[in-house]
C-alpha cells in the first residue's frame, strides 16, 4: 500500500508533466519525483526506490532518443562515469534518518535550481584538457554519492556542469545527462534492492505516466525545443518542490 495523501491517477498526471519537461533537457526527473512523493506522504524507504525506478525508465527512453539524434559523446561522459558508478553504489547502501534524508534532498534541490537560473552568469573555467579530466573524475564521485543517497540520478547537476566547463553543447550535455542518470539510477537501485525490495504494483500508473511524458519530452527536446526555455520551466518546478519540502521539514522539527 502507498499511503499517499493524493489520488494515484492525479499524481500520475503530475509526474507525466514533470517527466515531459525533464526529459526535454536530458534529465530523468528524480529530484522532483522524490520531493513530490515526500510531500504526499510516501515513506522514506519507498521514495528512493520509486524515484530511481522512474529515473531508469525515463532516461532509458531519453538516452535512446538523444543518441539516435547523434548528440551523445562517450569521450565526454566517460570520466564522470568512472568514479560515479562505485560512489552511487556506496550511496545506495547508506541508511540515512528521515530528516537527514530530506535535508540532503533539500540542499540538492536548491543547488539544482540555482544552476538552472544562473548558468549564463558564469563563464567556462579556463582549464586545460588534463585539468578538465581530473575535475570530471572528482565531480563524478561527488555526483554519484549524492545520486545514491538521495535516490536521484545526478544529471540535474551534470548538465549545467558540462556547460560550465565548456565541455560540450547544450544538446550534448542533455544526451550525457540522460545516460549518466540512467547508469547511476541502475547502480543505486541495485544497491537498494539488496536490503529493501518493495512492491511496485501500486505505482504502475506512475511508470506508465513517466514513460509517456518522457518519450514525448525527449523527442521534442532533442529536435525542436530550446533547452534554455525548458530549463527555466524546470527551475520553477524545482522552486515549488523546494518550498513544499522545506515546509515539510519545518513542520516535522
Amino acid at each position: 500500500m502507498t499511503d499517499l495523501t493524493i489520488s494515484m491517477l492525479l499524481l500520475a498526471f503530475i509526474f507525466a508533466v514533470v517527466a515531459f519537461f525533464y526529459a526535454s533537457v536530458g534529465l530523468g526527473g528524480g529530484s522532483s519525483y522524490t520531493a513530490l512523493l515526500a510531500l504526499f506522504g510516501a515513506g522514506a524507504a519507498t521514495i528512493p526506490m520509486v524515484s530511481l525506478t522512474l529515473n531508469v525508465l525515463v532516461t532509458t527512453v531519453g538516452s535512446i532518443v538523444f543518441l539516435s539524434q547523434r548528440h551523445g559523446r562517450l569521450r565526454l561522459i566517460s570520466p564522470f562515469l568512472i568514479t560515479s558508478i562505485p560512489m552511487a553504489y556506496v550511496g545506495g547502501m547508506l541508511h540515512l534518518p528521515k530528516m537527514l534524508f530530506y535535508s540532503v534532498l533539500l540542499v540538492s534541490l536548491v543547488f539544482a535550481a540555482m544552476r538552472i537560473y544562473l548558468p549564463n552568469k558564469t563563464k567556462p573555467l579556463p582549464l586545460d584538457n588534463r585539468e578538465k579530466f581530473l575535475l570530471a573524475l572528482g565531480c563524478g564521485a561527488v555526483l554519484g554519492l549524492i545520486a545514491g543517497i538521495a535516490g536521484i540520478g545526478g544529471g540535474v547537476y551534470l548538465v549545467p556542469l558540462i556547460l560550465l566547463l565548456g565541455l560540450g553543447t547544450a544538446k550534448e550535455a542533455a544526451a550525457c545527462g540522460a545516460f549518466f542518470i540512467w547508469v547511476n539510477s541502475v547502480v543505486g537501485l541495485a544497491a537498494r534492492l539488496q536490503y529493501n525490495a518493495i512492491d511496485m504494483t501500486p505505482f504502475l500508473p506512475l511508470l506508465a505516466a513517466v514513460f509517456a511524458g518522457g518519450l514525448a519530452g525527449s523527442i521534442m527536446g532533442s529536435a525542436r525545443f530550446a533547452p534554455r526555455t525548458m530549463e527555466r520551466i524546470l527551475g520553477s518546478i524545482l522552486l515549488v518542490a523546494v518550498f513544499f519540502l522545506a515546509r515539510e521539514i519545518a513542520q516535522a522539527m
